[in-house]
């Protein structure tokens, strides 16, 4: 189990942390979807879309992480039907290290307001009617740095965002709800 897992490993049943076996209440919030973006392939522009299909277990409609054209420095990508960024992490940005992109340009498929999705690792949530699971941290890469041309890695380290799986599919909408699942 690599460090990232071991310090957010949660038993989903029990909302228990493995590693200290410390008890935690689900996390509390309600949070808005504020972007819905695409890109058909790594390197292509990404597109901003008011609405779109997520498919369970395949992900968003034409994304590149649904159609296995997705391919990094490690080879073609592992499974990440969705990825999700905090418009607060793009705030930051703005404010602490003076790098002002706008959030397409940081490559994640959904963009959040008031949602904290570092601790949705191991945890289901609702964003609309479309169920998601948060599986891992988005952790910043080079390539993305070199490609918005910006030094986003320190300032991104654990700020990235996470991936998730669909796990129950269904339309995805701007301005949708977002709120945990037990």
């Amino acid at each position: 189990m690599g460090l990232v897992d071991a310090t957010v490993a949660l038993d989903r049943a029990q909302s228990l942390d493995v590693r200290t076996k410390t008890r935690y209440p689900p996390p509390m919030f309600e949070g808005t979807l504020l972007g819905i973006y695409t890109s058909s392939a790594s390197g292509e522009p990404m597109l901003e879309h008011t609405s779109i299909a997520a498919t369970a277990e395949v992900g968003l409609a034409g994304d590149r992480y649904a159609t296995d054209v997705a391919r990094h420095e490690r080879g073609y990508t592992k499974v990440r039907a969705v990825t999700l960024l905090e418009e607060e992490t793009v705030e930051a940005l703005r404010r602490d290290h003076e790098i002002d992109v706008t959030p397409i340009l940081l490559r994640r498929n959904l963009l959040t307001r008031g949602v904290p999705l570092n601790h949705l690792i191991g945890r289901r949530f609702r964003v609309g009617r479309v169920v998601l699971e948060g599986t891992e941290l988005c952790e910043p890469c080079q390539y993305l740095a070199d490609l918005i041309g910006h030094p986003v890695l320190k300032p991104l380290l654990h700020r990235g965002g996470i991936r998730a799986a669909i796990v129950e599919g269904g339309e995805l909408r701007a301005g949708d709800e977002i709120v945990p699942l037990s």
